[in-house]
């Protein structure tokens, strides 16, 4: 819904200032979106994708080239730029999904569970670039993912959902010290304990959130 590719069945939103239901436009303009299942087609090379959705977002051709020689560059795919997309390692597809959802330069990007079936050292590349389009791009990451530890390690902001409901939101620190007990309580147990499927501590001190 918040990319526009449902409509919403209630309530209001606002991406990036622009309001969900008035001005769908305006969100896709301001957003960048990278689903779980990718979007890549195996039968091109690395550098069309980029170039085609350069073109898709209005760039000039000549644009669109410099831009896809700038994503393949920043996110590690200049060596593959000539190969076909269907021979990418999965990594590497991640990366060239990601590469095509930041074409635009967008200011929120949404990425649906990023890591999921990659190798231990692909994952930690992907923290490494989630962190740099923050930190270095002022990029806002909105990001779901099933892997507590991965919520831990990069949220400013984390939203628990249970069952289709938010039950809990605040700093990883605040939501561990609040439901865990203490700001070292794993966020696993935390979660846990927010959601009721294990005792909450007794000595869980609740603080502003």
């Amino acid at each position: 819904m918040l990319t526009t590719l449902l409509a919403p069945t209630g309530g209001a939103a606002t991406v990036a200032g622009c309001d969900l239901a008035t001005d769908p436009a305006g969100v896709r303009r301001a957003c960048g979106y990278v689903a779980q299942s990718g979007g890549v087609d195996p039968q091109i090379s690395v550098r069309e994708e980029l170039v085609t959705q350069g073109r898709l977002y209005r760039l000039a051709k000549t644009q669109a080239a410099r831009r896809a020689e700038e994503l393949a560059r920043d996110l590690g795919l200049t060596e593959l730029l000539d190969r076909k997309a269907g021979a990418l390692s999965g990594g590497q597809r991640r990366r060239l999904d990601i590469a095509m959802a930041l074409t635009h330069r967008p200011k929120v990007l949404f990425l649906d569970e990023p890591t999921t079936g990659l190798d231990p050292g692909s994952r930690a590349d992907r923290w490494d670039l989630i962190r740099r389009l923050r930190d270095e791009h002022r990029t806002t990451v909105f990001l779901t993912t099933h892997y507590l530890d991965e919520a831990d390690a990069l949220s400013d902001r984390l939203v628990v959902v249970d069952k289709g409901t938010v039950v809990a939101e605040g700093t990883p620190s605040a939501l561990k010290l609040r439901y865990g007990g203490s700001i070292d309580a794993s966020l696993q147990d935390t979660f846990l304990a927010i959601t009721g499927r294990s005792a909450k501590p007794a000595d869980a001190a609740p603080v502003a959130v």
